[in-house]
């Protein structure tokens, strides 16, 4: 089934704005009396959004930087301070950020504190304490353990300790005592938020696909940065009603779909226009990817009425946090679910625990999936590690086993 030529998703320009809107809030947060957090993208900021506390993403404000071509200057100038270049690019352009107030808007709000988890990987740990001393303000550290084989008993009262110690910090912090009601309405935000950002992603699984993974790099940024209140929930069900009515409408994202593909890691944020001109030309959609989905993979481990104790198992329990088998098998889950044709990962030189267990993830899919697998070596942000000329030729290869294995 073909679709209608490429029509341009209406929700983007709202999605802008409400960006807009909530840098605006978190720069102008001193004039209003209100505290700002940096937290790492896959923190719990619930309690956040319960003590009234602006949070800002500094991975959110690395893709902003990546996506405006800012990255090589800013991680030049972090090596300049000593720092390596195999460092995270995220952590080396926002850490030159806070020195020379560079990036798109001028660097990021000046933190009252810290909140950092390292179940996404253990560089947060080392970078937050970089800028904890820099600003001088307290830092709070969630310590996760590995969930490779489960998720034992001991690992879940250690973790959830810490839920009590991390609100204990807020309060000393604020000065002012812990909203459970608040709690609890953040909790119910939260989950339904991700709830929809699945059925948002769900739509894709259509022939054709009425988004890429391309469009949900660019929607995903409200379940981050707003996660836990209405503001997503009410964005996303409009966009769902969006898509569904593209759906209706037999309008798809690229014109003639005819392979579907799935991308895994994060984004090249300075060359997404270009990659998804490289695989439209070979009328191939990414319909999904393993990144987007991340924030609506612990959706099963959250109780919506006990959202306070549940959420130690679900800020545990994430993507990059379980065991290179169970990535493998949720990556299998969705070649099925959106019946792809083809593998594409993406080989980050810059986030370790995303690239570390590719290779035996691509054997399984492989093995078990029968499916082409493309493998790209580059980095999120820093564009030095990326060769234009050497990823088409792959693409193009890539593509042609594709065609041939679907004739």
């Amino acid at each position: 089934m073909q679709g209608k030529p490429q029509k341009k998703i209406k929700a983007a320009k709202k999605m802008r704005d409400l960006m807009t809107t909530y840098y605006l809030e978190a720069m102008s947060a001193g004039q209003n009396n209100k505290q700002i957090a940096w937290i790492t993208s896959g923190g719990p900021v619930e309690p956040l959004v319960a003590m009234d506390i602006i949070p800002v993403y500094p991975e959110n404000h690395g893709a902003m930087i990546g996506s405006s071509k800012m990255g090589e200057d800013l991680c030049i100038k972090a090596e300049d301070m000593g720092y390596s270049s195999d460092l995270c690019s995220y952590a080396r352009a926002d850490i030159a950020c806070s020195v020379v107030k560079g990036g798109p808007i001028g660097g990021l709000p000046r933190p009252d504190m810290l909140i950092c988890c390292n179940n996404i990987c253990g560089t947060v740990l080392k970078w937050y304490e970089v800028q904890a001393r820099f600003y001088k303000v307290p830092l709070f550290i969630l310590d996760t353990p590995f969930c490779h084989t489960g998720y034992s008993p001991e690992a879940a009262v250690y973790v959830r300790s810490q839920i009590d110690e991390y609100i204990g910090f807020l309060e000393k912090v604020t000065k002012k005592k812990f909203d459970y009601d608040k709690m609890a309405l953040a909790g119910k935000l939260s989950l339904e938020g991700q709830l929809l950002w699945q059925k948002v992603l769900n739509t894709t699984a259509h022939r054709p696909s009425p988004m890429s993974a391309f469009d949900a790099f660019f929607f995903l940024a409200l379940i981050v940065t707003l996660r836990g209140t209405q503001i997503p929930v009410d964005f996303y069900r409009e966009l769902i009603d969006e898509m569904e009515q593209r759906i209706r409408d037999g309008i798809s994202i690229i014109p003639d779909e005819q392979y579907r593909l799935l991308w895994d890691n994060l984004p090249l944020w300075y060359q997404l226009k270009w990659l998804s001109s490289e695989f439209s030309e070979h009328n191939a959609c990414l319909v999904a990817d393993t990144y987007t989905s991340a924030w609506c993979g612990a959706i099963k481990y959250t109780d919506e009425n006990n959202f306070l104790d549940s959420m130690a198992q679900a800020y545990t329990r994430i993507y990059l946090n379980i065991g290179v088998d169970q990535m493998a098998d949720q990556v299998l889950e969705m070649i099925k679910f959106y019946n792809v044709d083809g593998f594409v990962m993406h080989s980050n030189r810059s986030c370790k625990p995303y690239s570390f267990g590719q290779m035996d993830i691509m054997k399984i899919v492989r093995e078990r999936a029968e499916v082409p697998v493309l493998m790209i070596e580059a980095d999120m942000v820093d564009p030095r590690n990326f060769s234009k000329s050497q990823v088409e030729t792959r693409i193009d290869a890539f593509m042609e086993i594709v065609k041939q294995r679907n004739k």
